[in-house]
């Protein structure tokens, strides 16, 4: 796609088409500034202010856009989506742009789906046609460069997350991270292949059955003055879950190129605070592994060692997310961080509980998760929390081991998954956990369909008003 930096400019006056946004309460006065032609061209456009709604109208030898909101007193991240993905590639401007957002969130806000809105995935497409860039013009200059920054994240985990395993392996998340800690001057270090086995023994075990062009890997990247509160972001990174030998059907295994979307996210999150200049000491994590079927392939029935030094029976080799991280888990648990924030594509529980567009989350202190709840809902990216419940600690007992990673009476699935990834994380710590879809399935403005951020921008405005940019 077109540079996104180039879409957000300061406005100096440059030549412009202006852009009207109109409620429906406001639109019978607004109509009033019109001349009779730009109304009955309005009309001609079934126009009637409805969110979503635009129109081209006639003005001298131009034209001018309008479209229709809810409130224009309080903008949405997705208010002006509609307007960048139909309008034709040019320069525009936004009418008494001062006035709006005078009630709530304003146009620093919009600023998010206009670049948004412009996103393609075209990677791999002979026949794209060129995206021309609609560029917006706007005096809130300050608002620039950390609201491009945010719809960035966003777009960098739908690029991940949209790329197929053969090109989005294990490798291919360990170059990623590489390019950022190149990018910002952090320190990377990569435990691949039979190296894992003794230090992170069941990222070893869910990801020994690939290829070694897909071997599987920890990747810790650290940034940040030492002084600083410590935070640890971790990230699932199964670049494709074919189930292992609990093999899945192919309608399950279709998108499975979508299983590194925690990952997807955890890379996302550690650009903005390490771009934005977040005053903290990020640690990394990302279990980067495929969940291949070969003859050195974890087993159901398997009992494994794992780096915290509990023993974990293997009921489902299908659950494997929750080993690759319970290892991450403990690895950032040592450095006893002020904050333990993970992203997996964990549990189909979750979707079904609450579908495709709300991540579960879960916490363990009460006030992480009130602010994880306020941060999404006043950056339009709303989470549901689900319960940390003890009572169902008992799923998870084995006859054989300590532990085992997927009870069969199929209650609570997305609770219990989260509870076998608290028992890898250091007492007293505060972390919280979501279990994102990292997918679209139907388009929205701003929105489309295929890989998406569910829970990133939430987590970012949690760090950003606990430990300020």
């Amino acid at each position: 796609m077109t540079d996104r930096n180039a879409l957000i400019q300061p406005d100096h006056g440059q030549s412009a088409i202006a852009l009207h946004l109109v409620d429906k309460a406001g639109l019978a006065d607004w109509t009033k500034t019109l001349n009779a032609g730009q109304r009955s061209a309005l009309a001609a456009q079934k126009f009637e202010g409805g969110g979503y709604e635009t129109a081209i109208v006639p003005d001298g030898d131009g034209w001018f856009a309008v479209a229709g909101i809810a409130n224009t007193g309080s903008l949405s991240s997705w208010c002006m989506a509609k307007l960048a993905e139909v309008l034709p590639g040019g320069t525009y401007r936004l009418a008494r742009e001062e006035s709006l957002g005078a009630t709530g969130p304003g146009v620093a806000q919009a600023m998010h789906g206009w670049v948004t809105g412009q996103y393609r995935f075209d990677r791999y497409r002979k026949d794209a046609r060129p995206n021309e860039a609609r560029v917006l013009l706007t005096k809130q200059v300050k608002a620039i460069g950390a609201a491009l920054a945010e719809a960035g994240a966003v777009l960098t985990v739908r690029d991940l997350v949209n790329t197929p395993a053969e090109d989005m392996g294990p490798g291919a998340l360990e170059a990623e991270a590489r390019a950022l800690a190149k990018a910002h001057h952090a320190t990377i270090h990569v435990h691949a292949g039979d190296a894992l086995e003794h230090d992170y023994p069941m990222i070893h075990a869910v990801g020994r059955a690939a290829s070694r062009h897909h071997a599987p890997r920890l990747i810790e990247l650290e940034w940040g003055d030492p002084a600083h509160p410590r935070v640890a972001v971790v990230g699932k990174g199964v670049c494709f879950d074919s189930g292992g030998l609990d093999i899945k059907p192919s309608a399950g295994m279709a998108l499975m190129k979508k299983d590194m979307g925690g990952a997807a996210h955890a890379l996302a999150l550690a650009g903005l605070i390490m771009g934005q200049g977040l005053k903290v000491r990020l640690h990394l994590l990302v279990p980067a592994v495929e969940n291949a079927i070969s003859g050195n392939a974890m087993r159901p029935g398997d009992i494994l060692r794992t780096r915290q030094g509990l023993s974990v029976e293997v009921t489902n080799t299908d659950a494997e997310g929750r080993l690759v991280l319970g290892d991450a888990l403990t690895r950032a648990s040592e450095g006893k961080p002020a904050l333990v924030i993970d992203f997996a594509t964990l549990t189909g529980a979750a979707r079904v509980a609450l579908g495709p567009d709300l991540p579960a989350m879960f916490a363990r202190r009460e006030e992480t998760a009130d602010a994880l709840l306020r941060a999404g809902q006043a950056r339009d990216d709303a989470c549901w929390r689900l319960p940390l419940y003890e009572g169902y600690r008992e799923y998870l007992k084995s006859d054989v081991a300590d532990l085992q990673n997927s009870p069969a009476n199929g209650f609570a699935g997305a609770s219990v998954a989260a509870l076998f990834l608290d028992r890898f994380v250091g007492d007293g710590l505060d972390w919280a956990h979501f279990d994102t879809f990292a997918w679209r399935p139907n388009p929205k403005p701003g929105r489309p369909k295929g890989g998406d951020a569910l829970g990133l921008r939430a987590a970012w405005g949690l760090l950003l008003e606990r430990f300020g940019a």
